[in-house]
């Protein structure tokens, strides 16, 4: 299948490690990325809180330059998906705003894509069977929680993604790859978000309280599908209840057996190469 390519702004700096797995997991499952032209940054994490014009104008202009693909658009970043479906939510529901945005962004929205994430590109689309045939290396021993945060569910009438109290679709995924995903009821908590930088004090409370919970679930590692999160959980834990943060395409990548798992897990805070040695996984 082929898809249009939104990386982001956080994909290109911080979370590039991200950027590579998805395009690395994305060639050895058969998805074609095309990456959209002139691509701008999408406003999260401030827009929405300063501005709520500009905050559907800066997706708007994305969503706009994806459409002349005339192919769905791949949104690997939680914020970033939270951003687009948000306006295109907004451009469907409001006339006078969407003339409005329009001419600010000088083009056309027509709503005719739809704003994906790779955890369900994968789900849907390629299917745990696919997944399962594929796999070389399966993650025996790795004993992770799912953790999606608010962005990819809230509100739930935007984002329209999995159950928003008991999403499952990440945990089954990474059943499939042959980890033991633990139950736990803190997978959709807040880590506290782009307050890490505002109020450091409050993000570190929320991120060892999540970390803690995992711990009490019998995790070994926590799994993520965005950069705010991971930036949070890989960082802002207390040093006595800290546990290795993965991007879940990460992991798909190493169970694939392709190649850059190693080098990526070289650029998290909380170095997961001991525990994935003693595991035998890499």
């Amino acid at each position: 299948m082929k898809v249009s390519y939104y990386p982001g702004c956080s994909l290109h700096g911080t979370a590039k490690e991200y950027d590579q797995s998805v395009r690395a997991v994305s060639r050895a499952l058969g998805i074609e990325l095309k990456e959209v032209d002139d691509w701008s940054c999408c406003g999260a994490t401030s827009a929405h809180s300063t501005n709520f014009k500009l905050s559907i104008a800066l997706p708007a202009r994305n969503l706009i330059a994806a459409e002349k693909n005339a192919l769905d658009v791949m949104v690997p970043c939680a914020a970033c998906f939270n951003r687009f479906k948000t306006a295109e939510h907004h451009l469907k529901a409001d006339k006078a705003l969407k003339s409005e945005v329009e001419e600010i962004v000088g083009g056309k929205y027509h709503g005719g894509i739809a704003i994906r994430n790779p955890i369900d590109i994968i789900f849907k689309d390629i299917g745990l069977d696919t997944l399962e045939g594929k796999v070389t290396k399966p993650l025996a021993g790795l004993k992770p929680v799912s953790y999606y945060g608010c962005l990819l569910l809230r509100p739930p009438e935007i984002c329209g993604f999995d159950d928003y109290e008991n999403p499952v679709i990440l945990d089954k995924i990474l059943s499939t790859l042959g980890a033991d995903t633990r139950p736990w009821s803190y997978k959709t908590d807040c880590c506290g978000g782009s307050l890490t930088i505002s109020r450091t004090d409050i993000v570190s409370k929320m991120v060892s309280k999540i970390m803690s919970m995992a711990r009490e679930a019998g995790a070994n590692c926590v799994v993520t599908a965005c950069p705010v999160c991971m930036a949070n959980l890989d960082m802002r834990a207390s040093d006595n209840v800290r546990l290795p943060v993965f991007y879940f395409t990460e992991l798909v990548a190493l169970a694939l057996g392709l190649q850059g798992p190693d080098t990526w897990f070289k650029l998290h805070n909380v170095d997961p190469r001991p525990l994935m040695k003693s595991l035998a996984l890499i």
